[in-house]
């Protein structure tokens, strides 16, 4: 579909021109990459920086580089973003500011087994909710699917040893990232409220901005408190990228992948988190790929081929 004339040649124009020829299963692979290093720094970064200011700060730095790219689309598209402005709130209250503060405190405490395998649960949330909410209909191939990569989760965290299992303890952060699964689900459902043809650099701008608003309170509490950034060379880089490749980049790319093919879809990416945080470990942390890393790989990616790939039975 051809952009109005009001953006051709304008940087959020060249952005949604890419955005719509890339196939969104691949922009929904990047999301997953650029989710998986968000993580790694994170809870690199954990000694370093709050998690209520790393939050923000990750956020500031989105919505100055949103605001200087949506600026014109913000101007232009105002009238609709204030008719919708409940299922803007909605994204920027759930998606933005609570999945993510959220995240980054149970960072603080939980381990990356727990974390990998709660997190896993994120995508069969979605899949239950649009079932329930707007009637999606899974075929038993879909839900093979969804078994299969979460197996996949399973023997990468186990390390191939299912029984492991029964040794793990759940703490403070495992209930919080509990809640930041609920939270996306929010979130995602919230976007298929979204009128077709909304600019995504003005919505996610929007979005943004509402979620920078509710975190600021937050952000002065743990202040007051007595938490502080430990600036330096870490700080800054890890905050750069936290800023731009899973905040402005990524978000564009769910929103648009949830949009286009469903969030039973999309959500079914999410699965490749740990498969690239398994790559960035072999690559930065000198860690070696193991009989396990191949099969959870290999279910993942099949998993996500049955959910995903559409047949004559495809999902309405």
């Amino acid at each position: 579909m051809p952009l109005p004339d009001s953006t051709e040649g304008t940087t959020e124009g060249l952005i949604d021109r890419a955005a719509a020829v890339v196939h969104p299963y691949w922009l929904l692979t990047f999301t997953a990459l650029f989710w998986s290093g968000n993580a790694v720094v994170a809870r690199a970064l954990r000694d370093v920086i709050p998690p209520m200011a790393m939050s923000l700060w990750r956020w500031l730095l989105a919505l100055a580089i949103l605001l200087l790219l949506a600026w014109p689309a913000l101007i232009r598209e105002r009238a609709r973003l204030t008719a919708h402005w409940r299922v803007l709130l909605a994204l920027g209250v759930f998606g933005v500011a609570a999945y993510n503060a959220l995240l980054y405190s149970a960072l603080q405490t939980t381990t990356a087994t727990n974390g990998l395998l709660i997190n896993a649960v994120t995508p069969v949330l979605i899949i239950v909710a649009e079932c329930v909410l707007f009637g999606v209909r899974l075929s038993l191939r879909r839900w093979a699917g969804v078994a299969a990569a979460l197996a996949g989760i399973v023997a990468v965290v186990t390390r191939g040893d299912p029984a492991a299992l029964a040794t793990l303890a759940l703490n403070r952060g495992d209930l919080l990232l509990l809640m930041a699964a609920v939270t996306w689900t929010v979130y995602t459902l919230a976007l298929r409220r979204l009128p077709a043809g909304l600019d995504p650099l003005a919505m996610l701008a929007t979005t943004v901005g509402v979620g920078v608003v509710f975190l600021l309170p937050v952000f002065a509490w743990e202040y007051a408190a007595g938490a502080r950034t430990q600036w330096g060379t870490a700080a800054w880089l890890g905050v750069a990228y936290i800023g731009v490749f899973p905040s402005v980049l990524a978000y564009l790319f769910y929103n648009r992948g949830v949009q286009a093919v469903g969030g039973h879809r999309a959500s079914m990416f999410l699965y490749l988190i740990p498969v690239f945080g398994i790559v960035l470990a072999i690559v930065f942390l000198g860690e070696r790929l193991a009989w396990f890393h191949a099969l959870g790989t290999a279910l993942i990616f099949g998993g996500i081929a049955l959910a995903t790939i559409n047949r004559r039975a495809a999902v309405k």
